[in-house]
């Protein structure tokens, strides 16, 4: 935590991050989880003109308050996740080399090493910029660090929402067996986040106990009125109870479209919509994909209410915590709180 507080003395502890969501996590959001205290991330996919956009809605959003430091920093203070699966390095490259995030958040490279040599090529057009890296297995965590040299690896434990590993554990036990790995590693100045299933200042502080710097949270943030999502998809999200149940992991979230293009290891969680429901109950993979197909064409894009949509809902197992919509400044605001006063509280003891 103590080179991150350094890097970004606006930090608030304990330190709340939002999931860098392709699609749902853009300029705005980032930008208010910032102001915030906390640090904010973009999501990327391919298309980097959405990116730019995104990038400069959060510069606008900086200097649209001037009282601060981020208006006036040599970074842009906030973080750009990029995909290496399926983006080019000279694409991402360029972007970084012209808005200078505060940090490059990696996330689903081909082979574990790639992440190498992205974060080489960042480091060189972006000195200041920290290399943030996901993963979700000891092993894994290891070789990145050894590699890659990061200044922040985010265990992504199988609570999660959206994408990471298929084979995985939560971060009751990931968080602190990675600790201990690093430790005996020499790997002490690599920061560790935790992700997956964490909703509240309860999650916050769990989290802070197992050894976390700081918590990423994803499905929390889809219920917040900058989040881009859609209004059907935030509607799915505050009505869905009992995560461990309304979710599941699964490749098929992949495949509704075509072939699955994910790397191997990773699968993702989603609601269970009515495409996963018929394909356990045994009607073929082309005839899901068709209905999909079809389904993207409504007015709704294939998203409904009560688990009858056919497009995949990514949400972690923590969804039944989110009960209403709520700015994202509040969400840190009320989180960094309550986490403090469950962190007090169970110091008395």
């Amino acid at each position: 935590m103590t080179s991150i507080k350094t890097s970004f003395p606006w930090i608030s502890n304990p330190l709340i991050i939002n999931a860098p969501m392709a699609d749902n996590a853009g300029g705005l959001l980032a930008a208010t989880v910032t102001l915030a205290g906390g640090f904010g991330l973009i999501g990327t996919k391919v298309d980097m003109s959405i990116t730019r956009r995104e990038l400069n809605i959060a510069k606008d959003t900086f200097a649209a308050h001037p009282s601060t430091p981020h208006s006036q920093s040599s970074t842009l203070n906030i973080g750009v996740g990029f995909l290496p699966f399926v983006l080019k390095l000279d694409d991402a490259l360029a972007v970084v080399k012209e808005f200078k995030p505060a940090v490059v958040w990696l996330f689903a490279a081909k082979q574990f090493d790639d992440y190498a040599v992205w974060a080489k090529a960042v480091r060189e057009v972006s000195p200041k910029s920290q290399i943030w890296v996901q993963a979700g297995s000891v092993a894994s965590a290891l070789q990145i660090a050894e590699q890659t040299k990061p200044d922040a690896l985010c265990l992504q434990g199988a609570d999660a929402g959206g994408h990471g590993f298929e084979k995985g554990s939560g971060i009751i036990s990931l968080l602190p067996e990675t600790a201990d790995a690093f430790e005996a590693a020499g790997f002490r100045d690599v920061a560790l986040l935790a992700s997956g299933g964490i909703m509240d200042g309860r999650g916050v502080a769990a989290a802070m106990s197992l050894g976390a710097a700081g918590v990423v949270m994803g499905t929390r943030f889809l219920a917040s009125k900058e989040a881009l999502v859609h209004p059907m998809v935030q509607a799915s999200i505050l009505e869905a109870k009992d995560g461990g149940q309304i979710t599941t992991r699964s490749k098929l979230f992949d495949q509704l479209s075509g072939p699955n293009i994910w790397p191997e290891v990773y699968d993702g969680r989603s609601l269970v919509v009515k495409s996963h429901k018929e394909y356990v109950e045994g009607v073929s993979l082309e005839e899901i994909q068709k209905k999909h197909k079809e389904a993207l064409k409504e007015e709704d894009l294939g998203w409904k209410t009560g688990l009858e949509g056919r497009a995949a809902i990514w949400a972690g197992t923590g969804v039944g915590l989110a009960k209403e919509v709520d700015s994202a400044s509040e969400i840190v605001e009320t989180v960094r709180n309550e986490a403090r006063k469950r962190l007090s509280l169970a110091a008395k003891f």
